[in-house]
């Protein structure tokens, strides 16, 4: 057997010793927030609560699936709103109202001496006005539009509500139960509760994608439009001048080969195009989108930089011009230490208490959480169940287990509220 010398020899022991006690040191940190966390979903007033969804699986499927049924596109979500604010009636809750953003909040108040948790499903889809949706239950699965985004969410809020009314549970801090309108386009509903009602908000989950985890930080999100100008004309005029559509598939084919960190990641999109009116027009007009996601506000900074100079050159190619829009701008938010935070090492300890074993946790939320944790609020991201296909004619979601999603919910925000002994 070859024989490594012994200064390697002893660099990988060195090592090997360090990484073991950097491991000893995360379990010592999270050991008593796991400890509170087994003690609580095993106490009887949370198994109750547990049963009680279990015995309302039915209920929970049929409600899932009308809520979904009511099509919902951003900025028209009051139908929905209307039918959940009706269910939201018959529970046990001290507030139910709309606030000035068109917001549905529904309050169940603590005892005093806890943290406000606000836990927020959005009510807003992606999908055009008109759209007819139908659910359809096979393989276990429930297949419609929007039925993960957000629904899933919306249900699990609703299923908690009621499980914890059933179990008598009572926290000390408020629980505000939170929907949301307009988180598709920009955050916009979470971002206006935030900022009336920021002073009082102790801890924020947001319910949106994820299920065996969770995430901490929020991934920094911009959009634009590029357009790129010229003449115009018709088919048979003379060419070059070219239509509009030339340095707009030229540029989009460039951007496409930036390449893109994994570490950290990032994403680039080109979601929308369009040129002109008519097939047989030049477009004088012809504009694309462009969605740049990293959890690096540098990264974005330096691949809108690129993108503007190859757009830039494009358009001098063909002695064109070109002009930007931004349509939204959301910072990446990155809490220094959030990672350590009582918040984020209360839900790894109810994820794994609640039997989701190595629970990936990153800093890459892309919704409401966002809105929060760039206001200075320790927030959190999750789902109620695993889904696919989001934004997506064919979307999916599992629907055994969204049930322990909900019990997963309900632990997340007893954890956080804090159980009231009395």
């Amino acid at each position: 057997m070859k024989r490594r010398p012994p200064l390697i020899a002893l660099v990988l022991l060195v090592f090997a010793v360090l990484i073991a006690s950097i491991k000893a040191s995360d379990r010592e940190e999270l050991t008593p927030y796991l400890e509170r966390a087994r003690a609580l979903v095993t106490d009887p007033r949370l198994t109750t609560a547990f049963a009680h969804v279990d015995r309302e699986k039915e209920r929970i499927l049929r409600e899932w699936i009308a809520i979904t049924e009511i099509n919902a596109p951003s900025g028209k979500e009051r139908e929905r709103a209307e039918f959940i604010k009706k269910l939201l009636s018959g529970y046990k809750l001290d507030q139910i109202y709309f606030d000035r953003t068109g917001n549905l909040v529904a309050v169940r108040k603590g005892t005093g001496d806890g943290p406000t948790v606000v836990i927020d499903a959005h009510l807003d889809t992606v999908f055009q006005e008109g759209l007819k949706i139908k659910a359809e239950i096979r393989d276990g699965r429930v297949y419609a539009p929007g039925i993960g985004d957000d629904t899933r969410n919306i249900e699990a809020m609703l299923a908690a509500i009621r499980a914890l009314d059933a179990a008598g549970i009572k926290t000390k801090g408020d629980l505000i139960f939170l929907f949301t309108v307009e988180e598709e386009t920009a955050l916009r509903g979470a971002r206006e509760f935030i900022k009336d009602n920021k002073e009082r908000i102790g801890y924020y989950i947001a319910l949106d994608g994820g299920y065996e985890g969770f995430t901490y930080g929020g991934i920094g999100i911009k959009w634009f439009r590029h357009h790129l100008i010229g003449p115009g004309g018709h088919t048979r005029s003379r060419t070059p001048p070219y239509s509009a559509t030339l340095p707009l598939a030229r540029a989009i084919a460039r951007i496409y080969e930036l390449p893109l960190p994994s570490d950290p990641p990032t994403h680039l999109n080109i979601g929308m195009l369009s040129g002109s009116e008519v097939v047989n027009a030049k477009a004088a007009d012809a504009w694309f989108t462009v969605d740049l996601r990293s959890t690096s506000n540098d990264v974005i900074a330096d691949l809108e930089r690129k993108i503007a100079a190859i757009i830039a050159e494009e358009a001098a190619r063909v002695g064109m011009q070109s002009r930007t829009e931004l349509l939204s701008d959301t910072p990446a938010a990155q809490i220094p230490r959030l990672r350590q935070s009582p918040m984020v090492l209360t839900a790894e300890a109810v994820h794994l208490a609640m039997g989701f074993e190595n629970p990936p946790i990153t800093p890459t939320a892309s919704n409401n959480a966002n809105a929060a944790l760039l206001a200075g609020l320790p927030a959190i991201s999750t789902g109620a169940a695993p889904c696919g296909d989001a934004h997506a004619l064919t979307e999916w979601c599992e629907i055994e287990p969204i049930y322990k999603g909900i019990k997963k919910v309900i632990a997340l925000a007893v954890a956080l509220a804090q159980l009231d002994e009395k």
